[in-house]
Protein backbone atom coordinates (compact mmCIF):
# COMPACT_ATOMS: atom_id res chain seq x y z
CA UNK A 1 0.00 0.00 0.00
CA UNK A 2 2.67 2.51 0.97
CA UNK A 3 6.45 2.38 0.83
CA UNK A 4 8.03 3.93 3.96
CA UNK A 5 10.83 5.78 2.21
CA UNK A 6 11.02 8.44 4.92
CA UNK A 7 12.84 7.56 8.13
CA UNK A 8 10.95 7.63 11.42
CA UNK A 9 14.02 8.21 13.54
CA UNK A 10 13.62 11.82 14.65
CA UNK A 11 11.91 13.02 17.81
CA UNK A 12 8.27 13.21 16.78
CA UNK A 13 6.84 9.97 15.42
CA UNK A 14 3.62 11.77 14.68
CA UNK A 15 5.35 14.35 12.48
CA UNK A 16 7.38 11.67 10.73
CA UNK A 17 4.29 9.54 10.15
CA UNK A 18 2.58 12.61 8.71
CA UNK A 19 5.51 13.16 6.34
CA UNK A 20 5.39 9.54 5.14
CA UNK A 21 1.62 9.65 4.58
CA UNK A 22 1.91 12.90 2.66
CA UNK A 23 4.67 11.31 0.60
CA UNK A 24 2.32 8.43 -0.18
CA UNK A 25 -0.29 10.91 -1.40
CA UNK A 26 2.20 12.70 -3.62
CA UNK A 27 3.53 9.45 -5.11
CA UNK A 28 0.05 8.05 -5.68
CA UNK A 29 0.53 5.08 -3.36
CA UNK A 30 -2.31 6.48 -1.26
CA UNK A 31 -4.99 7.09 -3.86
CA UNK A 32 -7.81 9.65 -3.74
CA UNK A 33 -10.93 7.80 -2.60
CA UNK A 34 -8.92 5.00 -0.99
CA UNK A 35 -9.61 4.01 2.62
CA UNK A 36 -6.60 3.21 4.81
CA UNK A 37 -6.28 1.77 8.29
CA UNK A 38 -4.07 3.56 10.80
CA UNK A 39 -3.23 0.20 12.34
CA UNK A 40 -2.20 -1.32 9.01
CA UNK A 41 -0.07 1.69 8.04
CA UNK A 42 1.54 1.70 11.48
CA UNK A 43 2.47 -1.95 11.07
CA UNK A 44 4.14 -1.19 7.73
CA UNK A 45 6.06 1.68 9.28
CA UNK A 46 7.06 -0.33 12.34
CA UNK A 47 5.51 2.06 14.86
CA UNK A 48 2.49 2.04 17.16
CA UNK A 49 -0.89 3.00 15.77
CA UNK A 50 -1.22 6.11 17.96
CA UNK A 51 1.16 8.50 16.12
CA UNK A 52 -0.14 7.32 12.74
CA UNK A 53 -3.72 7.92 13.82
CA UNK A 54 -2.76 11.38 15.09
CA UNK A 55 -1.10 12.13 11.74
CA UNK A 56 -4.20 11.04 9.86
CA UNK A 57 -6.40 13.19 12.10
CA UNK A 58 -4.15 16.13 11.23
CA UNK A 59 -4.87 15.44 7.57
CA UNK A 60 -8.59 15.29 8.41
CA UNK A 61 -8.29 18.79 9.91
CA UNK A 62 -6.54 19.92 6.71
CA UNK A 63 -9.37 18.56 4.58
CA UNK A 64 -7.18 15.93 2.92
CA UNK A 65 -8.69 12.89 4.66
CA UNK A 66 -11.95 11.99 6.33
CA UNK A 67 -12.67 9.42 9.02
CA UNK A 68 -14.75 6.41 7.96
CA UNK A 69 -16.40 4.69 10.90
CA UNK A 70 -14.97 1.24 11.67
CA UNK A 71 -12.85 1.28 8.51
CA UNK A 72 -10.13 3.90 8.77
CA UNK A 73 -9.41 7.11 6.90
CA UNK A 74 -10.37 7.99 3.34
CA UNK A 75 -8.23 10.17 1.11
CA UNK A 76 -10.60 12.91 -0.01
CA UNK A 77 -10.78 13.16 -3.81
CA UNK A 78 -11.14 16.60 -5.36
CA UNK A 79 -13.42 17.17 -8.31
CA UNK A 80 -12.98 19.90 -10.90
CA UNK A 81 -15.36 22.23 -9.04
CA UNK A 82 -13.41 21.76 -5.79
CA UNK A 83 -10.12 22.54 -7.50
CA UNK A 84 -11.52 25.61 -9.24
CA UNK A 85 -12.78 26.96 -5.91
CA UNK A 86 -9.40 26.37 -4.25
CA UNK A 87 -7.58 27.92 -7.20
CA UNK A 88 -9.73 31.05 -7.04
CA UNK A 89 -9.23 31.35 -3.28
CA UNK A 90 -5.48 31.09 -3.71
CA UNK A 91 -5.55 33.76 -6.41
CA UNK A 92 -7.59 36.08 -4.19
CA UNK A 93 -5.35 35.53 -1.16
CA UNK A 94 -1.80 34.85 -2.31
CA UNK A 95 -1.33 37.20 -5.22
CA UNK A 96 -2.31 40.48 -3.55
CA UNK A 97 -0.53 39.35 -0.37
CA UNK A 98 2.69 38.68 -2.27
CA UNK A 99 2.33 42.08 -3.92
CA UNK A 100 2.22 43.60 -0.42
CA UNK A 101 5.47 41.81 0.39
CA UNK A 102 7.04 43.66 -2.54
CA UNK A 103 6.19 46.92 -0.76
CA UNK A 104 8.43 46.01 2.21
CA UNK A 105 11.69 47.87 1.67
CA UNK A 106 13.73 45.53 3.86
CA UNK A 107 13.08 42.51 1.60
CA UNK A 108 16.41 43.15 -0.15
CA UNK A 109 18.12 42.07 3.08
CA UNK A 110 16.62 38.60 2.66
CA UNK A 111 17.45 38.16 -1.01
CA UNK A 112 20.30 35.67 -0.61
CA UNK A 113 18.28 33.50 1.78
CA UNK A 114 15.32 33.19 -0.57
CA UNK A 115 17.48 32.90 -3.67
CA UNK A 116 19.00 29.82 -2.04
CA UNK A 117 15.53 28.37 -1.47
CA UNK A 118 14.58 29.16 -5.07
CA UNK A 119 17.60 27.19 -6.24
CA UNK A 120 16.60 24.29 -3.96
CA UNK A 121 13.21 24.23 -5.67
CA UNK A 122 14.78 24.00 -9.13
CA UNK A 123 17.19 21.23 -8.12
CA UNK A 124 14.39 19.19 -6.52
CA UNK A 125 12.19 19.60 -9.61
CA UNK A 126 14.95 18.53 -12.00
CA UNK A 127 15.74 15.49 -9.86
CA UNK A 128 12.07 14.56 -9.51
CA UNK A 129 12.31 14.75 -5.71
CA UNK A 130 8.71 15.71 -5.00
CA UNK A 131 9.04 15.77 -1.22
CA UNK A 132 12.04 18.10 -1.33
CA UNK A 133 10.21 20.21 -3.90
CA UNK A 134 7.14 20.58 -1.69
CA UNK A 135 9.27 21.45 1.32
CA UNK A 136 11.33 24.12 -0.46
CA UNK A 137 8.30 25.51 -2.30
CA UNK A 138 6.40 25.85 0.98
CA UNK A 139 9.35 27.57 2.69
CA UNK A 140 9.64 30.02 -0.20
CA UNK A 141 6.03 31.10 -0.52
CA UNK A 142 4.91 30.87 3.11
CA UNK A 143 8.18 32.39 4.29
CA UNK A 144 7.61 35.43 2.10
CA UNK A 145 4.01 35.79 3.25
CA UNK A 146 5.26 35.57 6.83
CA UNK A 147 6.83 39.01 6.47
CA UNK A 148 3.33 40.48 6.50
CA UNK A 149 2.93 39.36 10.11
CA UNK A 150 -0.49 37.77 9.55
CA UNK A 151 -0.39 34.24 10.95
CA UNK A 152 -3.98 33.48 9.97
CA UNK A 153 -3.24 34.35 6.35
CA UNK A 154 -0.22 32.03 6.32
CA UNK A 155 -2.23 29.20 7.90
CA UNK A 156 -5.08 29.61 5.41
CA UNK A 157 -2.76 29.66 2.41
CA UNK A 158 -0.87 26.66 3.76
CA UNK A 159 -4.07 24.62 3.94
CA UNK A 160 -5.16 25.63 0.45
CA UNK A 161 -1.71 24.84 -0.96
CA UNK A 162 -1.89 21.31 0.44
CA UNK A 163 -5.19 20.65 -1.26
CA UNK A 164 -3.95 21.78 -4.68
CA UNK A 165 -0.35 20.57 -4.63
CA UNK A 166 -0.44 17.05 -3.16
CA UNK A 167 -2.45 15.47 -5.94
CA UNK A 168 -1.22 15.46 -9.51
CA UNK A 169 2.30 16.61 -8.64
CA UNK A 170 3.83 13.36 -9.87
CA UNK A 171 2.16 13.72 -13.27
CA UNK A 172 3.27 17.34 -13.43
CA UNK A 173 6.85 16.22 -12.82
CA UNK A 174 6.65 13.52 -15.48
CA UNK A 175 5.39 16.04 -18.05
CA UNK A 176 8.30 18.36 -17.31
CA UNK A 177 5.99 21.10 -16.08
CA UNK A 178 7.40 21.00 -12.55
CA UNK A 179 10.81 22.28 -13.63
CA UNK A 180 9.21 25.12 -15.58
CA UNK A 181 7.22 26.08 -12.50
CA UNK A 182 10.31 25.83 -10.30
CA UNK A 183 12.29 28.21 -12.49
CA UNK A 184 9.67 30.93 -11.99
CA UNK A 185 10.56 31.48 -8.33
CA UNK A 186 13.73 33.49 -8.91
CA UNK A 187 12.04 36.08 -11.19
CA UNK A 188 9.26 36.44 -8.60
CA UNK A 189 11.86 37.04 -5.91
CA UNK A 190 13.69 39.58 -8.10
CA UNK A 191 10.46 41.53 -8.61
CA UNK A 192 9.70 41.50 -4.87
CA UNK A 193 13.17 42.72 -3.93
CA UNK A 194 12.97 45.41 -6.62
CA UNK A 195 9.76 46.63 -4.99
CA UNK A 196 7.77 46.12 -8.19
CA UNK A 197 4.33 45.05 -6.97
CA UNK A 198 2.75 45.08 -10.43
CA UNK A 199 5.41 42.79 -11.89
CA UNK A 200 5.20 40.56 -8.83
CA UNK A 201 1.47 40.17 -9.38
CA UNK A 202 1.88 39.41 -13.08
CA UNK A 203 4.53 36.78 -12.39
CA UNK A 204 2.42 35.20 -9.66
CA UNK A 205 -0.54 34.96 -12.04
CA UNK A 206 1.69 33.16 -14.52
CA UNK A 207 3.01 30.91 -11.75
CA UNK A 208 -0.53 30.00 -10.75
CA UNK A 209 -1.33 28.73 -14.23
CA UNK A 210 0.58 25.57 -13.28
CA UNK A 211 -1.93 24.87 -10.51
CA UNK A 212 -4.77 24.42 -12.95
CA UNK A 213 -3.28 21.69 -15.09
CA UNK A 214 -5.37 19.53 -17.39
CA UNK A 215 -8.30 19.34 -14.93
CA UNK A 216 -9.01 23.04 -15.19
CA UNK A 217 -9.82 23.45 -18.86
CA UNK A 218 -13.08 25.05 -17.79
CA UNK A 219 -11.58 27.37 -15.18
CA UNK A 220 -12.40 31.03 -15.83
CA UNK A 221 -9.51 32.95 -17.28
CA UNK A 222 -7.57 35.47 -15.27
CA UNK A 223 -9.57 38.48 -16.44
CA UNK A 224 -12.85 37.02 -15.10
CA UNK A 225 -11.53 36.35 -11.59
CA UNK A 226 -12.22 38.86 -8.86
CA UNK A 227 -8.79 39.13 -7.33
CA UNK A 228 -8.54 42.35 -5.34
Amino acid sequence: MITPTSSLKRASLRDQALAVIREGMVSGELEPGGIYSATALAAELGVSASPVREAMLTLVNQGLMEAVRNRGFRVVPLGDADRREIYELRVMLEIPATQKVAEISSMKDHYDEYLGIAHEIVVAAREGDLIAYLDADRRFHLGLLGFLGNERLVAMVDGLRDQTRLFGLKEMSERGDLTASAEEHEPILDAIVAGDADKTGALMYKHFEHIKGDWAAGTPRRATLTVI
